[in-house]
């Protein structure tokens, strides 16, 4: 995971999503990755595959898999 420190108390990392290739699916897992404890800010771009999450804490990597299951789409790792 690639994250570091934005401003004090938040971490920014980014992951790899497949499958993603709309708005609609940006919406998706942004929306189900806002839902996890502590994000403060998603930021999904079909056409990369990357996600940014920006959050008061290091998240669990399973939770956020687990979000993006749930989307509909798959977590390949941190980009």
């Amino acid at each position: 995971m690639t994250a570091q420190t934005d401003t004090p108390g938040s971490v920014t990392a980014v992951y790899q999503v497949s499958g993603m290739s709309c708005g609609h699916c940006e919406g998706s897992v942004s929306g189900e990755i806002s839902e996890i404890s502590g994000v403060t800010s998603v930021k999904a771009v079909a056409s990369t595959g990357e996600v940014t999450v920006v959050s008061e804490t290091a998240l669990d990597e399973n939770a956020v898999r687990a979000a993006v299951d749930e989307a509909g789409f798959e977590l390949v790792g941190p980009a």
